[in-house]
C-alpha cells in the first residue's frame, strides 16, 4: 500500500508516518518545510502548500489512501488564512483523490467542531454543530469536516476522526506552548466540581488513524462519511492533568488562580490588543481558550470501538511514565526526538 500523509512533519503526522513504515507500507508526505528525518527513514518527501491544488494533486498521484492531517491551528489569526489551509486545502485533497482514483481518505478533525459554551459530558457523534464559534480554527475545521463527510461515495470512502488533546513524547505542539507559558498561567476557578476533559495519547491517536483506513476497506458502508470521537476513554481533571504533564517534564505546577469572569475579560483584552497592534502568533489569552479550560468536554467513544475496532491502550499513568522517560532521556542526550 502507498499512503500519503499531509502534515507528515507534525506531531501526529509523523507518528502516522512511522507507524505505516513499521507495517511495511510505502509512505509519501506533503509538508511545507523540509524534514530530513523522514527522508532518512525512507519516506518520499514532497514540499508544497496544501492550498496549492497542483502540489496536492502531485502528492496524491499513485496513492491508495490519504491521511489528511495538515491544518492551521491557533486561537488567533485571520479567517482567510484559516479558510485557505483548513477548508480550501481539504477540498484540494478531496479533488486530488478523485482525480487519481484514491479510494480512501482519513481526515483528522477535532472535537472542537461541536464545542460551544456549555459542558459536553459523554456526548456522542449525534451532538450538533453549534450555531457560532469563538475562534476560526474550530469553525473552519467544521467546514472542512462537512466537506469530507459529504464527499464519501462508492469511488472515495471518507472518514473523520476527532481525537481530543493529543499528548505524549515528542509533542511539538501542546507541550512546548504549555512549558513556555507555565510561569504565566493561572488556574481558572469555576464554581462546582472540577471540570473534566478527554485526552488521547499519541500512540492511540496514531492507531485510530490506521484502524480507520483499514475499516474503510473492510466495512466501507458502515464507516464511510462518518465522524468518530477518539480519546483514552477516561476523562481527566483539566488542571490536574496540566500539572502532571508539567511535572513529568521538569516544570513546577501552575501557581496562582483567577476567577472565570476575570479570565474571560482578560482574554478579550489580549485578543483586542493583539489584533489592534497586528501582532503575529497568538495572544497571551483568548476567550476561546478560557472556555476550553473551564468547561467539561469528554465524549462517548463507543462508536469508534464498535466500527473501527479502536481500543485505547495507554492510560494516564502509563502515558505520564512514557513522557517522563522520554523527557529525561532527551534532556541528557541519550535519546533524540524521532516521533
Amino acid at each position: 500500500m502507498r499512503a500519503l500523509v499531509t502534515g507528515g512533519g507534525g506531531f501526529l503526522g509523523r507518528g502516522i508516518v512511522f507507524a505505516l513504515l513499521g507495517e511495511g507500507h510505502e509512505v509519501r508526505t506533503l509538508t511545507r518545510g523540509a524534514y530530513p528525518e523522514l527522508s532518512n527513514a525512507g519516506v518520499e518527501t514532497l514540499q508544497g502548500d496544501i492550498a496549492d491544488p497542483e502540489a496536492v494533486s502531485e502528492a496524491a498521484k499513485g496513492c491508495d489512501v490519504v491521511f489528511h492531517v495538515a491544518a492551521m491551528v491557533g486561537a488567533a489569526g485571520a479567517y482567510e488564512d484559516f479558510h485557505r489551509t483548513n477548508v480550501r486545502g481539504t477540498q484540494n485533497v478531496i479533488d486530488a483523490c478523485r482525480t487519481h482514483g484514491v479510494g480512501r481518505l482519513v481526515y483528522t478533525s477535532t472535537p472542537s467542531v461541536v464545542f460551544s459554551h456549555e459542558d459536553l459530558e459523554g456526548v456522542d457523534e449525534s451532538h450538533p454543530y453549534p450555531s457560532s464559534y469563538d475562534a476560526f480554527y474550530p469553525q473552519t475545521k467544521a467546514e472542512a469536516e462537512r466537506l469530507v463527510m459529504a464527499a464519501s461515495d462508492d469511488a472515495l470512502r471518507t472518514v473523520c476522526l476527532r481525537p481530543h488533546i493529543i499528548w505524549g513524547p515528542d509533542d511539538s505542539s501542546l507541550l512546548p506552548r504549555l512549558r513556555e507559558r507555565a510561569d504565566r498561567l493561572r488556574r481558572i476557578v469555576t464554581p462546582g466540581p472540577p471540570k473534566k476533559m478527554d485526552i488521547t495519547f499519541i500512540d492511540d491517536a496514531v492507531s485510530a488513524h490506521l484502524l480507520a483506513a483499514d475499516a474503510l476497506s473492510a466495512r466501507p458502508k458502515a464507516v464511510g462519511g462518518r465522524a468518530y470521537f477518539i480519546s483514552s476513554g477516561e476523562p481527566v481533571e483539566i488542571w490536574a492533568f496540566i500539572d502532571a504533564v508539567l511535572k513529568a517534564t521538569g516544570s513546577p505546577p501552575i501557581r496562582g488562580s483567577a476567577p472565570r469572569g476575570l479570565a474571560l475579560a482578560a482574554g478579550w483584552v489580549f485578543e483586542t490588543a493583539h489584533k489592534w497592534v497586528g501582532a503575529s502568533g497568538e495572544p497571551r489569552m483568548s476567550r476561546w481558550i478560557v472556555r476550553e479550560l473551564t468547561t467539561s468536554h469528554w465524549f462517548d467513544i463507543s462508536a469508534a470501538r464498535r466500527d473501527l475496532g479502536y481500543e485505547p491502550q495507554v492510560d494516564l499513568q502509563r502515558g505520564l511514565g512514557k513522557l517522563e522517560r522520554w523527557w529525561d532521556a532527551d534532556e541528557t542526550g541519550v535519546m533524540s526526538s524521532q516521533g
